[in-house]
């Protein structure tokens, strides 16, 4: 089918770039990070392409019975950029994040393909969401939904499951880089404290903060310039 994304290009310079993929939340679609943030001003003079994909409500990942959003992510749209875009071809260039349920599809993106993105973040990531079972509460995530995207049965175990990624993640393969953070006054709070304990528990070393703030633009106008320094700061240095 076709599909929608915006990209922003650096102002200065000819590339090739590094590249940040920035993923939208459950309720909102690739237009919503130019419409509700200055994030075209906060990447004046900074050498990053940030290509924000229309990612639908499949949570980035190969639905059980859908779409297979993972790989479109990660086959076709960092395909057609590197493509039409002066972008870095190799994995040390290229970067993905995002907020609420792009928040986990970064982190199922960064673990489950780790040989692509040097570095994840998530703005208060739905990080435990396929640990839950389906929600009772339908108003934003309807319970026909879940087990489209999760299957009918656990997700615990499967490749929808942050923490089995993480678990299982292979020891030769490079490790991303990753930042998680979250709002105190967040209705995810609860989930993104336990999502980093057993992170860490499991070996998965990572960068967690909390800052004030609620599940709200305002928070991510904000810890969106973090993220970008985050990514850039320790890959521009050294030759992508």
């Amino acid at each position: 089918m076709h599909v929608s994304a915006n990209v922003l290009l650096p102002d200065q310079g000819t590339g090739p770039f590094h590249t940040l993929y920035l993923l939208h939340g459950l309720s909102d679609d690739h237009s919503i990070w130019l419409r509700r943030t200055r994030i075209e001003h906060y990447l004046l003079g900074k050498p990053l392409i940030v290509v924000m994909p229309q990612g639908f409500r499949g949570f980035y990942t190969n639905n059980t019975d859908g779409p297979r959003y993972a790989d479109y992510i990660v086959n076709d749209v960092v395909g057609a950029t590197e493509r039409f875009f002066p972008a870095h071809k190799n994995r040390s260039a290229r970067h993905v994040g995002g907020l609420s349920m792009g928040g986990y599809g970064a982190l199922r993106l960064g673990l489950g393909f780790p040989e692509h993105f040097e570095s994840v973040h998530s703005h208060s990531g739905a990080l435990l969401y396929p640990n839950r079972g389906a929600p009772r509460d339908s108003s934003l995530f309807g319970t026909h939904e879940y087990p489209q995207i999760f299957g009918r049965s656990s997700a615990v175990g499967t490749d929808h499951d942050l923490l089995h990624l993480a678990a299982t993640f292979p020891a030769n393969k490079p490790r991303p880089r990753i930042l998680i953070d979250c709002g105190a006054e967040d209705f995810l709070l609860d989930q993104n404290r336990q999502a980093s304990a057993e992170l860490k528990r499991l070996g998965l070393t990572h960068t967690y903060r909390e800052f004030p703030g609620a599940h709200n633009w305002d928070y991510w106008d904000v810890h969106i310039r973090a993220a970008i320094d985050f990514h850039l700061n320790e890959t521009t240095n050294a030759k992508a």
